[in-house]
């Protein structure tokens, strides 16, 4: 072995590759200048990268590539090119963001022509994500023991009742302190 070879080693990383999504869009297929774009949207994940491949079917063209809405996804934001025959524009996306969507716009022919590329923008939820993920109940799930605000007010209509059937003044008084004991408590614990 040569004392002056490079020696190369080996990265091995748990996260797994980026996904890469490509996209053809053709110049001049169908006249002078003219933007053919796919009918159906461009889709990428977080974190992927998205290749514009512009194929050239005439003339060697200008165009230019931009976006305005793009910020929250990439810090793509303007292109120039010069299409000769063919050319990949590599747009990477950020590790972070949400799902949504953004527009690229494609001029040709020094802006006699424009046609737009919507591009949506998907997450993949992680591992954790996927198993803490739990649906949430359409109803209030129990506990096991009642709430004491509801003993609280529970009690307080039994002395409410018990008063009024037997105009004991101190009747209504406990029920009233045993309610709003009962709300305090429930006020003062809140998390």
């Amino acid at each position: 072995m040569h004392p002056f070879l490079a020696v190369g080693f080996l990265a091995v990383s748990d996260a797994a590759p980026a996904e890469t999504t490509t996209t053809e869009i053709h110049l001049n297929r169908s006249g002078i200048n003219t933007i053919d774009i796919p009918p159906e949207n461009a889709h990428v994940d977080c974190g992927g990268t998205l290749r514009i491949r512009f194929k050239n079917r005439g003339a060697p063209i200008h165009i230019t590539a931009t976006t305005s809405n793009a910020g929250m996804f990439t810090d793509f934001f303007h292109e120039n090119m010069y299409v000769i025959d063919e050319v990949t524009l590599g747009i990477s996306l950020r590790k972070e963001c949400a799902p949504g969507f953004f527009d690229i716009d494609i001029i040709a022919g020094y802006g006699a022509m424009k046609a737009t590329l919507r591009v949506e923008v998907t997450v993949k939820p992680s591992r954790e994500e996927a198993t803490l993920e739990k649906e949430i109940p359409v109803q209030p799930e129990a506990h096991g023991r009642p709430h004491l605000l509801m003993v609280a007010m529970a009690l307080s209509l039994i002395l409410y009742c018990s008063w009024y059937y037997t105009r004991i003044d101190l009747l209504n008084l406990v029920a009233f302190i045993a309610l709003i004991v009962g709300a305090l408590f429930v006020w003062y614990r809140q998390t």
